[in-house]
């Protein structure tokens, strides 16, 4: 409408999980509710059905991943040349930065001194591809995790030891020539998955059944994550974050991030109850609205609580150190602390904080203190040549899935998934859990049933009676281990993990597959009549 800023106001309500489809398919729908608004005069709603909703917006990008290795006989890799292409649909939403993401990726955590990675993204006569939890690194991981076991197989070595001999460790370089020094936990999450699952023994077992019926397999997936931005991303945005006071004697966390399910506001009021000294019931949550929050970026690529959050805990610092100043005036001391929701001066308790708050704000108002997050100066990258520090720091991640194989029907049911997790420091335990089971499940969900059929360009399964999703009955039983290792730039320590539990799902039930029957899976989902194909090629 070519309206300045201010003239147009952005209000989000909570939204149910976005997992990258909110990114950038609902502003279609919203320029189209604002044109017809527009010319109306009138309010206008857009609600998208069920069919309508799965047969246009943008789903995973379909990719076909190759490796071709060079191995030493000990096992360690030489070489690797790894081709990518993803199929980006009829239109060009993200498809640049997910293929982006999914190349960088494509090695995975392991250590290898030669690397070529060609990736490349298609158009062609399908819905338009988009972005989508994990956001193009479960394609290359399912890749990369299946290579490396089939590398086991030809040395006759296990997964789990062809896995120790590569993995990343402090120090190394990624295929991107970033050395990493902060917060690297490939070696550790490895350790605690196979200890916990008794992966070993589980291991062996499985190879002496053969003739059973119902074959019980486990299978292994180390796998790494990017947190934030792709390379220099967070150098151009204005992200910035912050609080104010309420004539009530609260404070208002200020941020236009937004909450999905993932814990943010509960995270964000956390965040500044513990930087500001008072009990989280003084902590408000602004609603999103682009008319009172600053621009915080977009609520995308495991960014929330680790960039926004470090940028939110530096403005309520700020804010606590201009309070305390305020009440050395009034009380004229230099010992003076905001703690446990009191002011306290010359470790005397003199006043609440919504008192002091109420006081601070009758003289100077709201005192809005809103702070930026400044990427740190040694991450460097260069977008021409795609080489330097792709990720401020990785998540790390193992899985092992222990699956059962009907080898009459060919149908796969999970039975249990260790998912071992560095966080870099847990927040808030509770969420972290919930966030990590969610995205396991729906990791295997990708690995078992979930497919979307196209036929002359359309979607034909556009219910959810045949575009199935796991539900809590097919949930199985899941356990989660959080390997702290704290990131100097995160709040706390904290890095972001939301994308990084969709990532390795699949590799480990397709490996839990093989080790029970000997089929080797090279797509998903591992449907029935996918796995009865590839057994008669055993």
């Amino acid at each position: 409408f070519d309206l300045p800023d201010d003239k147009v106001i952005v209000i989000q309500t909570v939204t149910g999980g976005g997992f990258g489809g909110k990114e950038e398919y609902p502003s279609m729908i919203a320029g189209h509710a604002a044109l017809l608004a527009r010319k109306s005069g009138k309010p206008v709603k857009i609600v998208y059905d069920r069919a309508e909703d799965i047969a246009a917006t943008t789903k995973r990008h379909a990719a076909i991943v190759q490796h071709k290795t060079g191995v030493s006989r000990e096992g360690k890799l030489l070489a690797a040349d790894i081709d990518v292409i993803m199929d980006g649909g009829a239109y060009a939403t993200l498809s640049a930065v997910v293929l982006s993401r999914g190349a960088i990726h494509a090695l995975g955590p392991y250590n290898c001194p030669n690397v070529r990675i060609r990736a490349r993204v298609v158009a062609t006569n399908t819905p338009p591809a988009g972005a989508f939890r994990g956001f193009g690194a479960p394609q290359t991981c399912f890749a990369y995790e299946m290579q490396m076991n089939k590398i086991a197989q030809t040395l006759g070595i296990s997964p789990l030891e062809i896995r120790r001999k590569n993995l990343v460790r402090e120090g190394d370089v990624t295929a991107t020539g970033q050395v990493l020094k902060l917060s690297v936990s490939a070696e550790q999450v490895l350790e605690a998955a196979v200890s916990d699952s008794n992966y070993v023994a589980e291991y062996e077992t499985a190879q002496k059944q053969n003739g059973a019926h119902k074959r019980v397999g486990v299978g292994l997936a180390l796998f790494f994550h990017g947190a934030g931005f792709t390379g220099s991303g967070e150098r151009r945005l204005p992200t910035r974050a912050g609080i104010e006071l309420t004539h009530a004697g609260k404070v208002r966390v200020l941020t236009s991030s937004i909450e999905m399910g993932q814990g943010t506001e509960t995270i964000f009021c956390q965040l500044t109850a513990e930087a500001l000294g008072v009990n989280y019931d003084d902590v408000e949550f602004a609603q999103p609205n682009t008319a009172l929050v600053p621009d915080s970026g977009p609520t995308v690529a495991s960014r929330t609580c680790m960039v926004v959050g470090k940028a939110l805990q530096d403005a309520v610092r700020v804010m606590k150190r201009k309070l305390e100043a305020f009440a050395g005036e009034k009380w004229l001391a230099r010992e003076v602390e905001i703690r446990a929701s009191k002011l306290w001066v010359n470790e005397r308790e003199v006043a609440s904080f919504a008192a002091l708050a109420q006081m601070y704000f009758a003289e100077h108002g709201a005192g809005k203190e809103l702070h930026g997050y400044k990427l740190p100066d040694e991450i460097q990258w260069d977008d021409n040549t795609y080489t330097g520090d792709a990720y401020p720091v990785f998540g790390w991640a193992a899985d092992v899935a222990k699956v059962e194989v009907d080898m009459d029907t060919f149908e796969v049911k999970v039975l249990e998934c260790v998912s071992a997790v560095d966080c870099g420091k847990a927040l808030n335990p509770v969420l972290l859990e919930g966030q990590i089971e969610g995205g396991t499940l729906q990791a295997l969900g990708h690995a078992t049933i979930e497919e979307v059929v196209m036929h002359n360009g359309k979607v034909v399964n556009n219910r959810m009676t045949n575009c199935i999703i796991p539900t809590s009955l097919d949930t199985p039983e899941l356990r989660v281990l959080l390997i702290e290792n704290p990131y100097p730039y995160g709040p706390h320590g904290a890095k972001g993990i939301g994308e990084l539990p969709m990532d390795g799902g699949a590799a480990a039930v397709a490996a839990a597959v093989w080790n029970a029957t000997g089929i080797f899976p090279n797509e998903v989902p591992m449907t029935p009549e996918r796995l009865q194909a590839a057994s008669e090629k055993v």
